[in-house]
């Protein structure tokens, strides 16, 4: 975890876009907080995208926004996220899984730095650092032909891989020391330390 701290202080006042995998849970919107928030960028929006939440139809207008009259229920202009992230950073989780169209419409705009909203004929130049995260390696679904290469190419000019807790162990007493205290604050209440029956429990469950 030193590794990645130190990954993260060099990288902060870059643009370079930033590839995080890791599985569920280990913290890659964290990392993607603290890249954003000790950079130049700070001052910008951070805009975070759970690309498996939103369905794929409203995907696109979600992203790149649309032109009022575009489709039915298009009743204003909608500026869309990327163009929110303006100067700041756009972080699209669970990048894995996007559809093939949506990957080519990713491409366009890292290679461009534009955006064209739906229903729009209209090119808008937009600045925005793009760090992705994937629970799964990506390799294997381009070797599949179920993720652009030139796309991964694009987002994994660094690549920061978070190990789970378990390949950490060491970890667990300060974490458990810290989310005591924390939870104790929030309590109120004066609870000074965990157990060493119940650590060793921690330390040991898979």
């Amino acid at each position: 975890m030193q590794k990645v701290y130190d990954l993260i202080v060099r990288i902060s006042d870059t643009s370079a876009n930033v590839l995080i995998s890791g599985e569920s849970g280990t913290g890659k919107e964290l990392v993607a907080k603290a890249i954003h928030y000790n950079g130049s960028r700070k001052d910008g929006p951070f805009i975070a995208v759970n690309c498996a939440a939103i369905p794929e139809t409203l995907l696109e207008s979600e992203l790149f926004g649309y032109k009022k009259g575009a489709f039915t229920d298009a009743k204003t202009d909608k500026r869309g996220l990327v163009f929110e992230a303006h100067e700041g950073t756009l972080f699209l989780d669970e990048i894995s899984n996007l559809s093939l169209s949506m990957q080519s419409k990713l491409l366009r705009f890292l290679q461009e730095h534009e955006i064209k909203r739906v229903g729009g004929t209209e090119n808008i130049r937009v600045d925005v650092r793009v760090i992705a995260a994937t629970n799964q390696p990506l390799e294997p679904l381009v070797k599949e032909g179920r993720f652009r290469e030139d796309l991964l190419d694009r987002l994994n000019v660094v690549t920061i891989t978070l190990p789970p807790l378990r390949e950490r162990k060491e970890d667990i007493l300060l974490l458990s020391n810290h989310f005591l205290q924390r939870f104790s604050e929030e309590n109120q209440k004066n609870i000074s330390h965990i157990s060493p029956e119940a650590l060793d429990i921690l330390i040991q469950y898979s």
